[in-house]
C-alpha cells in the first residue's frame, strides 16, 4: 500500500538547518513533496533550490519588496511573507528553521491552522513559549523538535510514563571558549569564538554556545515542549557531544542518546519520528572509537547567561523576549567588532534591567519589546 507523501513547507531553506532538511527530503522523495520554501535575501540559493526540487510551489523572499511571479512560480516579498505563506499554502507539516525572532509569527500562524510543525526555531518558545502553548491547546497540532537536545529528550521518552521522569539532563559542550578562564575572554575576537569544537551551526548559535545563551534557551525550551518545571530540568558539561541528553527516571534508571555530531538525525527524526529509516552519514558514531565521555557539574560562575536565562524564563512574560532581542543585538555588534565578546553579556543584563516588563504580553507587544530593545542596544553602544 503506497501512502501519499507528506508535503513540507521549509523557512529557513537556506541555513544550517534548512540545508541539512533538504538533505534529508532529497534522501527520501517517496516520502516528502516539498512545496514551499522561504529565506530572507539568499535569492540565487532559493532559485537553486527550487530548480532541483520540481515540486516547490512558492518561494518567499524577505528582501524581495514585491510579490512577483518568476519562471512561473509564485514568490512571496516583503518581511511578512512567512506568515502569508503559513497562512496561504496547503502542506501537511512545517518545518521552521529560521533563526531569531522573527520565527516566532510564522510557528503562531501554522498551529493557528492546526499543523504540525518541526521547530528548529528556539525563539519560538524562548520569546512565545506562552502564546504557543495558548495555541497548541486549542488545536491537535503538535510540536516536533529538531534541536538535537531536545530530540534526544524526544527520543529517551518515547514508550515511557511521563509522570515517572526525575528529571531532564541537557548537555553542553561548553562551546568554542570552554577551556578559557573569563579573564581570558575580555581580548577573543569574533574569528576565534566562532570555531567551535564540536559543531558546525551559523554564527549566532555558535556565539551563543560560547557565552552559554544558547543551553540557557534550551532550557526554557525544555520547559514548554515537554511540560516540566525548571526544577526537573538540569544541565551538564559534556565535551565530546556525544550524549546529546538523557532523562533520569523515578527509579535512577538515566536514559542517553548517543550520535555524532550531524544535525541531519533529529531533523530525519523530527520528520519521521518514531520510525527510523536509514541515514547516511560519512562518520555515523563508532563506540570502540569513543575512549571517554566526560561529565563535569555546570559552572554557573564561568557560564553566567545560563542562569541569567533561566531567572528570564522563570519570569515569563516579556522577559525571554528582551533577553533574546539583546542578546540577537549585541552578537551581531560583536560580529561586527562593534563591542567586545564580555559586552554581550553586559548589553543582556542591561535591557532586562531597563526595558519595560509586560506579565501578559500579546504577539503586537512581544514585536514592540524586540523592537526596543534591539534600539536600547544600539543606541548604547553605537
Amino acid at each position: 500500500m503506497t501512502t501519499t507523501p507528506k508535503r513540507i513547507l521549509l523557512l529557513g531553506a537556506t541555513g544550517s538547518i534548512g540545508t541539512q532538511t533538504l538533505d534529508v527530503l532529497n534522501a527520501h522523495p517517496d516520502e516528502f513533496t516539498l512545496i514551499g520554501i522561504s529565506a530572507g535575501h539568499a535569492r540565487e540559493k532559493l532559485e537553486e533550490i527550487a530548480a532541483k526540487f520540481s515540486t516547490v510551489q512558492a518561494v518567499g523572499l524577505s528582501a524581495l519588496e514585491h510579490d512577483e511571479t518568476i519562471a512561473g512560480i509564485p514568490w512571496y516579498g516583503g518581511e511578512d511573507q512567512m506568515v502569508r505563506m503559513v497562512r496561504e499554502l496547503d502542506y501537511d507539516l512545517l518545518v521552521n528553521a529560521v533563526v531569531g525572532f522573527r520565527g516566532l509569527a510564522p510557528t503562531l500562524a501554522a498551529l493557528e491552522r492546526d499543523k504540525d510543525v518541526a521547530l528548529a526555531n528556539k525563539e519560538s518558545l524562548v520569546c512565545g513559549g506562552e502564546l504557543v502553548n495558548a495555541a497548541l491547546a486549542k488545536t491537535d497540532a503538535v510540536l516536533r523538535p529538531i534541536d538535537s537536545e531536545h530530540s534526544a529528550i524526544w527520543q529517551c521518552l518515547q514508550g515511557n510514563d511521563r509522570n515517572d521522569i526525575r528529571r531532564l539532563i541537557i548537555t553542553a559542550s561548553g562551546g568554542s571558549l570552554r577551556d578559557l578562564s573569563r579573564d581570558e575572554l575580555a581580548d577573543i575576537t569574533p574569528q576565534r569564538a566562532l570555531r567551535h569544537p564540536s559543531w558546525s551551526m551559523g554564527a549566532r548559535i555558535t556565539i551563543d554556545s560560547a557565552t552559554m545563551v544558547n543551553k540557557g534557551f534550551e532550557v526554557i525550551e525544555a520547559h514548554y515542549l515537554f511540560n516540566l518545571p525548571y526544577d526537573q530540568i538540569s544541565t551538564v558539561l559534556h565535551a565530546q557531544s556525544i550524549v546529546h541528553s538523557m532523562v533520569e527516571y523515578n527509579d535512577n534508571a538515566i536514559m542517553a542518546q548517543l550520535g555524532s555530531a550531524d544535525m541531519r538525525l533529529p531533523i530525519q527524526y523530527a520528520l519521521f519520528g518514531p520510525a527510523r529509516p536509514y541515514l547516511h552519514e560519512d562518520k555515523p558514531l563508532d563506540m570502540t572509537k569513543t575512549l571517554t565521555l566526560d561529565f563535569k557539574e555546570m559552572d554557573h560562575e564561568r557560564f553566567p547567561m545560563l542562569g541569567a536565562a533561566i531567572k528570564a524564563g522563570k519570569r515569563r512574560g516579556n522577559a525571554g523576549c528582551i533577553f533574546n532581542a539583546a542578546d540577537e543585538q549585541a552578537v551581531e555588534l560583536f560580529l561586527k567588532e562593534k563591542i567586545s565578546f564580555l559586552q554581550i553579556e553586559e548589553a543582556i543584563l542591561d535591557a532586562l534591567e531597563s526595558i519595560p516588563f509586560i506579565e501578559h504580553p500579546t504577539l503586537d507587544d512581544l514585536l514592540e519589546t524586540d523592537r526596543m530593545t534591539r534600539e536600547h542596544v544600539r543606541v548604547r553602544y553605537l
